[in-house]
């Protein structure tokens, strides 16, 4: 009987799940994920998380709860850092997620919490990729396979972001194939910045993106920017910011003000995150030194509701209509 690995759909998920999916799978593993974020994955998120964690550390916990009898193994790596670049790591809690599970969760499988410091050498990532491997019995020619395979999975997954495609979107395309959807221009274009896991989960973001490109304008993110401009837009930072992805979408945010490529910016954020609030207003005071490039704040926890957000993005995409009229 195959041995079956649980990968919850949410945090670092959007960034890496075609790397983890290829190589569980090459190595004989059955990957069952998730389902997407529903109603019922944050209420037992809620309900089972401790009271001041943030959102998405409540959504994760549920879908963690939905895993946790269908799976042998749930695989929560612990992502410490994944670039040498200055002092950056991960938010404390993704740290310390699988003692939170731990502690917070009855009868779970056993947790898979790989400790992952890419910044140690080159090799590293192979380092952890054979040391999982062997945990299970498998032969160095059978790890190194899936090694290379899941990095060139997770090098297409990136290639088709770059490309313009959201995350989901380029993991529908390389699970099913088909043709690239290449939708007909809009009238404005808004990058929606922040932490993927607000960005591309459409329930706790109330679909957001699809409110946006049916009111006219297309979205564009970090991912699709490339690794090269975010490099040299990190350099209009005096000092880098401690989490990854805050300085991502920080560099991103200079990247599009700079070039003046969209007409607007949206700032996904969630409410009692420090890190977020620090990266939001920094992205606020910014935005101003860009020709006053409009800039607007949704704040998300678990009490946000639809038709406030509605409100305000019909408004902000009202203001920018007008304002490409005056220019």
């Amino acid at each position: 009987m195959q041995v079956r690995v649980g990968i919850p759909r949410y945090l670092a998920y959007f960034s890496y799940y075609p790397w983890w999916k290829t190589f569980f799978e090459e190595l004989g593993f059955e990957v069952i994920t998730s389902s997407p974020t529903t109603k019922k994955t944050l209420d037992d998120g809620v309900a089972e998380a401790v009271t001041d964690a943030c959102i998405p550390i409540k959504l994760y916990h549920g879908h963690v709860i939905e895993l946790k009898d269908k799976v042998d193994f749930i695989f929560v790596p612990r992502l410490v850092k994944v670039r040498k670049f200055f002092t950056e790591t991960f938010c404390p809690k993704f740290l310390a997620l699988p003692d939170l599970l731990r502690a917070s969760i009855k009868d779970l499988p056993e947790i898979l919490d790989t400790r992952v410091d890419l910044s140690q050498g080159p090799f590293e990532l192979f380092r952890i990729s054979r040391e999982v491997g062997e945990r299970f019995g498998a032969g160095l020619s059978r790890i190194s396979r899936a090694y290379l395979l899941a990095c060139n999975a997770l090098r297409r997954y990136r290639k088709l972001m770059l490309g313009g495609m959201l995350a989901d979107e380029a993991l529908e395309y390389m699970e099913n194939g088909g043709g690239i959807n290449r939708d007909k221009k809009r009238e404005l274009t808004i990058a929606v910045l922040g932490y993927p896991y607000l960005i591309y989960d459409s329930f706790i973001n109330l679909d957001l993106v699809n409110k946006l490109r049916k009111m006219g304008a297309d979205v564009v993110t970090a991912e699709m920017v490339s690794p090269r401009s975010m490099l040299r837009e990190a350099r209009r930072l005096p000092k880098q910011m401690f989490w990854h992805y805050s300085n991502r979408a920080m560099h991103a945010a200079y990247y599009y003000m700079n070039r003046k490529r969209v007409d607007g910016i949206i700032h996904v954020t969630a409410f009692i995150c420090g890190p977020d609030a620090m990266l939001d207003r920094l992205m606020e005071i910014e935005s101003r030194h860009y020709d006053q490039m409009p800039f607007l704040t949704i704040s998300i926890d678990e009490e946000t509701g639809s038709g406030g957000v509605d409100t305000r993005l019909e408004a902000f995409i009202d203001m920018l209509k007008r304002r490409r009229v005056q220019e």
